[in-house]
């Protein structure tokens, strides 16, 4: 498997494990809610449960923000090579490797450390289109690119 297959995977991998850890919180949260409405009434009661309901609803939010990166992510196939950079590209840079795809932040595969960011992040945003031998320079650090995959 290419290193960039392997990072694709990776990153899936992340993305599903992050998804599968919120579904387990917001059942936990909704059976928390369960044995509140058990409880005695009261104002203690009632303030225990709103928050319960706020946790909840944020949970969903983070949910359904997964699920929306996981729905774009699916779209990269990992067996395009292109020379510009575009959404699913490897970048080899002189600060590092960098998948551009979504936003899971640093991804550790052995002794290599790739950073998946968003290409509507600032940096993804400024290496979109270029090549190597090019350069991108974000909150003053510059960036040369070294090969795209």
């Amino acid at each position: 498997m290419f290193l960039k297959e392997k990072i694709h995977d990776a990153c899936r991998q992340i993305l599903q494990e992050k998804i599968n850890a919120l579904q387990q919180n917001l059942q936990e949260l909704h059976q928390s809610a369960a044995n509140e409405t058990k409880s005695t009434a009261g104002d203690k009661h009632e303030t225990a449960l709103a928050m319960l309901q706020i946790e909840q609803a944020n949970k969903r939010t983070q949910l359904k923000e997964l699920q929306l990166q996981q729905v774009a992510f699916n779209k990269i196939d990992p067996a395009n090579v292109s020379v510009v950079i575009l959404n699913g590209a490897l970048v080899e840079t002189d600060k590092g490797y960098f998948f551009i795809s979504v936003a899971l932040g640093k991804v550790v595969l052995k002794a290599l450390s790739v950073y998946a960011l968003s290409p509507t992040s600032p940096l993804g945003q400024k290496m979109r289109g270029l090549r190597a031998g090019d350069t991108a320079e974000v909150n003053g650090a510059t960036y040369r690119i070294l090969s795209v995959c």
